[in-house]
């Protein structure tokens, strides 16, 4: 995954009810709601009977008819799986970010991750981070850097098992650090949190699957020791689709609403996004598999400036390849 002290899902530029109200809310006129809860009124209804527990590693277990590994099959959103104790995996994820209100606005976010479960229900997962930017604006010169970023730690805690509850359910928390400011590329101390709620069901058992996320993000960016610190948050619900057409094969496709605020604690509305788009997992082999996903900004508003889309706090394409291998 992508960490940096920024939080990576939200943009980082009240209380967390209430923005969640107000997510749901818009998210319901532009039909975002009613995807969700098409999502979770089929996995409730679905009297599916209880599956054995994941035995394989990830890429194998979702190259076997009728086994799953629902982690990465979604694109941005996640399922609940964990891998298997004595799995390592070694996983490497690349987004890019295009399409600013700036004249030109490219990013390339990476990271190496070390995904280790350590019992069936928790994982911890430490990595590095990477990036490149390329930002230009009228009137202002042209900036292009990239190199070593930051560094994050995953803790994952399985609360409940799809494969002997009604769904699956996991507790997800990255703190990270970041060495430059995600918006603008320039050179900054970054430190954050990103908080999440993972849930997943087999609508039809090893064929069509179903997640939905629920996240919160703060995070603290100091741009030089004398300035102030910015300090930011975000809320975002996901719920994604997938349908295995062979095995090894799963397309489908994601729909993500997003807030964002000033402050830590969703003080001050700074704006919002919808996005939506197609996802693609595949098994590589039974030790590696690659997901990819694109996703465009489909509604949106930025607090004091006109448009139908937020293209201040959030862009307008937002890509995420991904690849891993087990050991």
């Amino acid at each position: 995954m992508t960490h940096t002290g920024a939080p990576r899902r939200l943009s980082a530029p009240g209380s967390v009810l209430c923005g969640l109200a107000a997510a749901l809310g818009l998210a319901a006129a532009l039909g975002l709601a009613a995807a969700l809860g098409l999502a979770a009124a089929l996995w409730v209804a679905a009297a599916l009977g209880p599956a054995l527990a994941q035995s394989l590693p990830t890429a194998a277990e979702n190259l076997t008819p009728g086994d799953l590994d629902s982690e990465h099959l979604f694109g941005f959103t996640e399922g609940s799986d964990l891998g298997v104790p004595g799995e390592a995996e070694l996983e490497w994820e690349t987004s890019g970010r295009l399409g600013r209100r700036v004249a030109r606005f490219l990013t390339v976010d990476s990271s190496l991750a070390l995904k280790v479960p350590l019992t069936n229900d928790f994982r911890l997962a430490p990595g590095v981070t990477f990036n490149a930017y390329d930002i230009g604006a009228p009137g202002s010169p042209a900036r292009t850097t990239g190199g070593f970023n930051g560094g994050f730690l995953e803790t994952r805690v399985r609360l409940m098992d799809r494969r002997t509850a009604p769904f699956g359910l996991t507790l997800n928390i990255v703190p990270g650090y970041g060495t430059v400011d995600g918006g603008t590329g320039v050179p900054a101390r970054s430190f954050g949190t990103e908080i999440g709620l993972l849930a997943d069901r087999e609508i039809i058992p090893g064929k069509l699957i179903a997640a939905v996320n629920v996240g919160f993000a703060l995070s603290t960016t100091r741009l030089t020791v004398m300035d102030a610190p910015v300090r930011g948050s975000g809320i975002e619900v996901a719920g994604a689709l997938a349908y295995c057409v062979r095995p090894g094969l799963f397309l489908g496709g994601e729909a993500r609403y997003a807030r964002t605020y000033d402050g830590l604690a969703l003080d001050r509305f700074a704006g919002e996004a919808v996005y939506l788009g197609p996802t693609a997992y595949m098994t590589l082999s039974p030790q590696a598999w690659a997901s990819f996903t694109w996703s465009f900004q489909v509604a949106g508003q930025a607090t004091g400036e006109p448009g139908p889309l937020d293209l201040s706090s959030f862009d307008r394409h937002q890509m995420r390849l991904r690849v891993g291998y087990s050991f």
